[in-house]
C-alpha cells in the first residue's frame, strides 16, 4: 500500500505529464497483447480477451480525455497495464507450449 501511496503522488503531482506517457505505454502494451492473442486463432475465447484487452485501454484512454479525478485514472492505468500484462503473459506462455 506504501508503493500504491508513493505512485500515486508522484502522478497527481505530474498528472499531465504522466497521463500523456501512459497513454503511449497503455497503447503499446495494449497493442502487443492483442497481436499476441490474434496469433493464436481467432475463436470465442481470443476475440473475448481481445475486447477485454480494447476495453480496459480504452476505458483508460476515456478517463484521461474526459479529465476525470487523477485518483480515478491512475487506478483505470492500473486495471489497464495489469490485464494487457496478464493476457500478454498469458498468451504468449500458451503460444510456445
Amino acid at each position: 500500500m506504501k508503493l500504491y501511496r508513493l505512485l500515486y503522488e508522484d502522478f497527481e503531482k505530474l498528472y499531465v505529464g504522466y497521463s500523456a506517457l501512459a497513454i503511449i505505454l497503455s497503447s503499446c502494451l495494449g497493442a502487443a497483447a492483442a497481436m499476441v492473442i490474434l496469433m493464436n486463432g481467432h475463436d470465442v475465447v481470443q476475440m473475448s480477451q481481445l475486447l477485454a484487452v480494447v476495453g480496459v485501454c480504452m476505458w483508460y484512454m476515456a478517463s484521461v480525455l474526459s479529465q476525470m479525478k487523477p485518483k480515478f485514472v491512475f487506478n483505470s492505468l492500473i486495471a489497464s497495464l495489469a490485464v494487457s500484462s496478464i493476457l500478454l503473459i498469458f498468451n504468449v506462455i500458451l503460444r510456445y507450449l
